[in-house]
């Protein structure tokens, strides 16, 4: 069995997911994405993490060399984990999948789904198996 920090890339994950916890306790549920947005970059570099925000990501298909088009990743950390924000009352299926999606076209094996919506913070470790 896996113990919790054998978990690819779990160092930058719990850092992520603490910065996450501090912008939630400040601001709690409400806001557009925009903000929890803003307020996690600010915690991450607090944290020491190094990202980019909301730049254009290659999205590839199969085992094609050239991207086939762009999007917009919320954050890539570390140039390792996918960081998709929502700000909605319920995390549902589809925004599970629609991060899946994201790591298998951006090329990305880790990501995290948080939701600042819900009253408690939530939040999904995803794994893509390459």
């Amino acid at each position: 069995m896996m113990k919790q920090n054998d978990l690819k890339y779990s160092d930058i994950t719990e850092k992520i997911i603490g910065a996450a916890f501090e912008v939630h306790k400040f601001l709690g549920n409400g806001f557009q994405e925009v903000i929890y947005q803003r307020a996690l970059a600010h915690e991450m570099l607090v944290a020491g993490l190094s990202f980019q925000r909301e730049i254009e990501q290659n999205i590839f298909y199969k085992d094609l060399e050239k991207p086939i088009g762009t999007r917009r990743a919320d954050f890539v950390v570390e140039e390792k984990v996918l960081v998709e924000i929502k700000a909605v009352i319920k995390l549902e299926d589809v925004h599970l999948a629609q991060a899946l999606n994201y790591l298998k076209a951006y090329r990305l094996e880790v990501g995290l789904l948080i939701n600042f919506g819900a009253k408690s913070l939530e939040f999904k470790r995803l794994v893509l198996s390459v």
